[in-house]
């Protein structure tokens, strides 16, 4: 084995991956991608829910599109490693995500510890962020905006990464267009960010389908199954204009 391509998927549950429904697209295991969960636990990437009630979450795809692109062979070359950190309902606002506060320090330990593992040649290559909803009313634009861009620049600090790419993505648009007001500031932060740290894209989700979308369960800030996978797809592509 060559060793692992770490990526860090952080946030709150859409970055988690709560969507429900179907899909034409599920993630089929080919040996060559992988998650950690906060355990430290190494397992190969997979929905959540199991098969009787399936789970989505963005990573999927975009390690299915990380292995087309960078990998090759069917795992016995390098193979990428997915940092599952995300925790649903959490933020800055309430002293989940800061620079001293218990996801962030958990998060950081979970990628020294990817980085250290056996064959070693690992390597740091991305930063996967979807939060956003639960600081929508309760933190300003600049706010927010300063604590997102701590974040990143911590991460890249740490691991001396200064060009680590950075992929943020907006809000599922059935909530966000009944909720404007109180998350359009936080919004504009996330894309603030993105602007300010360099080697950073924000993804456009908008017209991703919610839950209740979909399957009509009255889960309205949440993408569906399916659009999670679309989610992973326009990550990676914007993941892909920022690979140095």
């Amino acid at each position: 084995m060559d060793g692992y391509d770490v990526v860090i998927q952080a946030g709150q549950s859409n970055s988690e991956g709560c969507g429900l429904g179907p899909t034409a697209r599920p993630y089929v295991w080919d040996g060559s991608a992988f998650q950690m969960e906060p355990d430290l636990s190494v397992a190969e990437a997979r929905e959540g829910g199991g098969a009787a009630n399936p789970v989505g979450s963005f990573h999927l795809s975009f390690a299915r599109l990380y292995k087309e692109r960078y990998l090759t062979g069917d795992g016995r070359g390098r193979r990428l490693l997915i940092l599952r950190t995300a925790v649903g309902g959490t933020g800055f606002a309430d002293g989940r995500w800061g620079l001293g506060d218990d996801l962030f320090l958990r998060m950081m330990a979970m990628t020294r510890h990817a980085l250290a593992l056996g064959p070693g040649n690992n390597a740091l290559t991305a930063l996967l962020w979807h939060q956003g909803e639960n600081d929508s009313g309760k933190a300003t634009c600049e706010t927010h905006r300063a604590n997102l861009r701590g974040l990143v620049e911590a991460v890249r600090g740490a691991f001396a990464a200064p060009a680590l790419p950075f992929v943020a993505g907006g809000f599922c648009g059935e909530w966000a267009a009944k909720n404007a007001a109180a998350c359009g500031p936080i919004a504009a932060a996330i894309e603030g960010v993105c602007s300010d740290v360099g080697h950073a894209a924000f993804a456009d989700l908008s017209d991703l389908p919610s839950n209740n979308q979909s399957i009509g369960n009255g889960d309205d800030i949440h993408f569906s199954r399916d659009a999670l996978y679309a989610m992973g797809e326009r990550y990676f592509k914007a993941y892909e204009t920022l690979r140095v």
